[in-house]
């Protein structure tokens, strides 16, 4: 009998330390990818950081196909910053994650033909961001976080398949719509007298 009851004291132990080093692990994840990603979006929307701001963002992204460019640059820069942050937060954290992962997809569109190494100019990056975001979404915020405080009323259980539809969907129509342009502006030029 004592050792049963020794047994039952040293498994609720090991699950408590187990639990904190689990909601400090992702409090650690949250705030690293979060931030990473805030400072990110900043550059495009604000030009912090050495950034271009809306406007050298737009133009960059109005070349590479993304069309209106500085409604583009908008939507990528808050879906950066804004998601960062709520991720930071965890806060929303489904719908943050879900944001991120939408974000990043379409920057991983513009890395794709350099292949996966970042030196390279590959997508290695915007596939890590984009995955550690989905991640988090998926995993929740652990208990050291504003949606744990909030009652989780901002990450019930059906969120992260909502959201991730929404913006799986939102991708591929903006991702799709980049590669119309680019195929476009290819048969135009091919058109014109050189």
């Amino acid at each position: 009998m004592g050792h049963l009851m020794c047994h039952r004291r040293h498994h609720g132990r090991s699950h408590r330390i187990h639990s904190i080093r689990h909601d400090i692990g992702l409090l650690a994840l949250r705030l690293g990818t979060g931030s990473v990603l805030f400072a990110h979006g900043t550059q495009k929307l604000f030009g912090w950081f050495g950034g271009h701001g809306l406007e050298g963002t737009g133009k960059f992204m109005e070349q590479t196909g993304f069309r209106p460019g500085r409604a583009h640059a908008l939507a990528s820069g808050l879906g950066e910053a804004g998601g960062g942050t709520l991720l930071a937060l965890g806060l929303g954290t489904p719908v943050a994650g879900a944001a991120v992962a939408a974000a990043m997809a379409g920057a991983a569109s513009i890395h794709v033909p350099a292949g996966f190494f970042n030196d390279q100019g590959g997508l290695e990056f915007p596939a890590f961001m984009g995955l550690a975001g989905s991640a988090l979404a998926l995993s929740g915020p652990g208990n050291l976080s504003l949606d744990h405080l909030l009652g989780h009323r901002l990450n019930q259980t059906w969120m992260p398949a909502v959201t991730f539809v929404a913006a799986a969907a939102a991708a591929a129509c903006v991702i799709s719509r980049r590669v119309r342009v680019l195929r476009d502006a290819e048969e135009e030029r091919g058109t014109q007298p050189g």
